[in-house]
């Protein structure tokens, strides 16, 4: 799919493995820009990399034209073709610091954050070139682009903001309402979004769970995605305060109260949903996260 001249958007299926074995079918997107060189934003999941290679080459293009690989963190559906990708094509790799270790050994990530089928999503470790920071900019050749830090779903997890393009690839710090909820810091993701919010000129919202957000809507979508933050928060308090002081001693029990608070399949119980509830019991007081408090 084009979304600009220069902006590609590849939509990768893949499947996941729920706690009963049972195969989910999802997605992600990743994105090329194309100019002299080619960046690629995130690999997708092990043999992600035959899309992409199918899709460079329909238009016109090469994998040794990939000059970097840019990853927006390193969870299995974001870098599992990763290594694939340097491989074939030679690039470097760009990622936060505060990613890299998950990135450079798997079996760290594997142990670390234990997600069904995780063999299967990533292809192998990979060496990262490039540490980057927020206010980072890299040149595209033809534009700028800027690294914003916005943790939240994972401590590393970064956007990236083409301001003359106006767009903004914003990996999995934007969650779509209704979707599974998983994130490492339930405030560090709104202040995030809030960041995001703030900024002027965004008419492309390149999300990577979400369809491309054209024509403006980006602030409509980042309006939605705090509220539904708000609700699982207010559902997680609920929960708990029913539930008295060990609430959360049985992390996947009170997964399923929350999510059935929520009217949210129960089918999205796993120990990552059940972590990102945790993050709220840690903020008691904090009832209003959209408050500037």
């Amino acid at each position: 799919m084009q979304i600009t001249d220069r902006i590609h958007a590849l939509k990768i299926p893949f499947q996941i493995t729920d706690p009963s074995g049972q195969k989910i079918p999802r997605f992600v997107y990743v994105y090329l820009i194309y100019g002299q060189r080619i960046f690629l934003i995130d690999s997708g999941v092990a043999s992600s990399e035959k899309i992409i290679l199918d899709y460079l080459k329909s238009t016109g293009r090469k994998p040794a034209e990939i000059s970097q690989l840019i990853l927006t963190h390193s969870h299995p559906d974001h870098m599992g073709a990763a290594r694939a990708i340097k491989s074939l094509s030679g690039c470097t790799v760009a990622a936060h610091a505060a990613e890299k270790s998950w990135i450079e050994d798997v079996s760290l990530q594997e142990r670390e954050r234990p997600v069904p089928g995780f063999k299967s999503l990533v292809a192998g470790s990979v060496h990262v070139d490039q540490t980057l920071q927020d206010g980072d900019i890299l040149d595209l050749d033809y534009v700028s682009m800027q690294v914003l830090h916005t943790p939240g779903h994972s401590s590393g997890s970064i956007c990236l903001w083409l301001p003359e393009v106006g767009a903004l690839f914003s990996a999995d710090a934007v969650p779509v309402p209704g979707s599974m909820p998983i994130y490492q810091d339930i405030l560090a993701s709104v202040r995030s979004i809030q960041r995001l919010k703030s900024m002027q000129g965004i008419k492309f919202l390149l999300s990577a769970w979400d369809e491309p957000r054209l024509d403006g809507v980006a602030y409509r979508v980042m309006d939605e995605s705090l509220a539904y933050l708000q609700s699982i928060h207010n559902a997680v308090l609920k929960v708990a305060r029913a539930r008295g002081p060990d609430a959360g001693q049985d992390s996947m029990q009170f997964c399923s109260r929350v999510l059935a608070e929520l009217g949210l399949p129960a089918a999205m119980a796993n120990p990552l949903v059940a972590g990102s509830f945790q993050s709220s019991l840690k903020l008691p007081d904090q009832q209003d996260l959209l408050s500037d408090g």
